[in-house]
């Protein structure tokens, strides 16, 4: 449901403009002046926000320019009462989604904001597509024909359809991410958001906004209301990459998340519902973590719901040649080289190396060959 607000001081435009909208499953909220709309604004997030370009208190302009400024995700609709040419431009240029002349057509209010709408959500379509493009998402395309690649293609066929919590663990470089990607794929939550956040990234104030959000003012430097990845995420896929670097401190705080599924914006006092499907990560062993007091043992089983153990590179050997001539494909058409083949030699290099970077490792040095190689072998 896309949160709509509408700022004008005719209280009888504001209230038929609310019904309508309701209607039609939008949330509204609307302000009579330019101050009441930036106290709303500082409060709440918005998808759109109507604004007649003639206020009582401050122009619609200065209004536009605030909201650019503190709600720069919102596109902004401008009402003008004069149609002409000029003022089309003006409101365009200010950086105004569009503009509508008085007196309103409701159908047409409505159709420009289904439009808008429309272009947030195809825009958020192609970054997460943008985000995810060199990732195989479909489970077939993860290569592996080891029994215990089976067994993981197994276990990850049986519980995407569920809305269990999932932990995943191995080395680094087996590709816990791409499993992650692959769960949520073959889910019912498939063509919803998946979003990743690597937990040993950033420090623990920035790890928390970037999660649960933040209020206009909450820190130095927050200009403007951000909903966090909970709430991008919400109806999809939260994928905790890392988690094992996760402070004490934020594990208490996601470990209420998990139990009370609802999340608090930093600075913010209301409870925000979130259902984001949460599948963690991590190359270490929480068991022996907890019993070093590194990991909360109350969140470790929460996460730990079903476990997906990620064998290394070195413990399915039979998995390097369809791997390497896997890379070589993909690093031919990327390179625009024709290599045919691998040779005898090169392979069994590949088969006796122990692989510490695992498939990232083998992926990293099929690149390099390809580009190096001269000949077609």
């Amino acid at each position: 449901m896309s949160n709509i607000l509408i700022v004008d001081d005719e209280k009888s435009i504001c209230e038929v403009l609310l019904m309508m909208l309701e209607q039609h499953n939008y949330v509204v909220k609307y302000a009579l002046c330019g101050e009441e709309a930036k106290t709303i604004i500082a409060k709440d997030t918005f998808d759109v926000i109507i604004s007649d370009i003639r206020l009582p208190d401050i122009n619609g302009v200065d209004l536009l320019e605030y909201i650019r400024r503190y709600s720069p995700d919102s596109d902004v609709i401008l009402i003008t009462a004069f149609a002409s040419t000029e003022s089309a431009i003006r409101a365009l240029k200010l950086g105004a989604a569009d503009y509508l002349v008085k007196p309103l057509d409701l159908e047409e209010v409505k159709i420009t904001i289904d439009r808008c709408i429309e272009k947030r959500k195809l825009i958020h379509e192609n970054i997460l597509l943008r985000q995810s493009i060199e990732t195989k998402l479909k489970l077939d395309n993860i290569v592996g024909s080891s029994d215990s690649m089976r067994k993981v293609f197994d276990l990850i066929k049986k519980v995407s359809p569920t809305h269990s919590t999932i932990l995943i663990t191995g080395e680094s470089g087996t590709g816990k991410d791409l499993i992650a990607r692959a769960i949520h794929q073959n889910s019912l939550r498939k063509g919803l958001p998946f979003v990743a956040v690597n937990c040993g990234a950033m420090p623990e104030t920035l790890l928390e906004s970037e999660l649960f959000g933040h209020m206009k003012g909450s820190f130095t430097g927050a200009f403007a209301t951000k909903k966090g990845l909970f709430e991008v995420a919400d109806t999809g896929t939260l994928f905790l990459d890392e988690i094992s670097e996760m402070s004490l401190a934020m594990q208490v705080k996601l470990l209420r998340v998990l139990q009370d599924k609802s999340i608090r914006r930093v600075g913010g006092t209301e409870e925000i519902p979130v259902d984001a499907r949460i599948i963690a990560a991590t190359n270490k062993n929480l068991s022996e973590a907890v019993k070093q007091s590194q990991f909360r043992e109350d969140l470790f089983y929460r996460l730990n719901v079903i476990n997906i153990e990620i064998p290394p590179l070195r413990k399915r050997i039979e998995d390097i040649p369809l791997l390497a001539y896997h890379f070589l494909s993909r690093f031919n058409d990327e390179f625009g080289k024709n290599i045919t083949a691998i040779s005898k030699e090169a392979m069994q290099v590949m088969e006796n190396y122990s692989w510490p970077g695992n498939v990232r490792e083998l992926e990293n040095s099929l690149a390099r060959a390809v580009a190096l190689t001269p000949d077609n072998t």
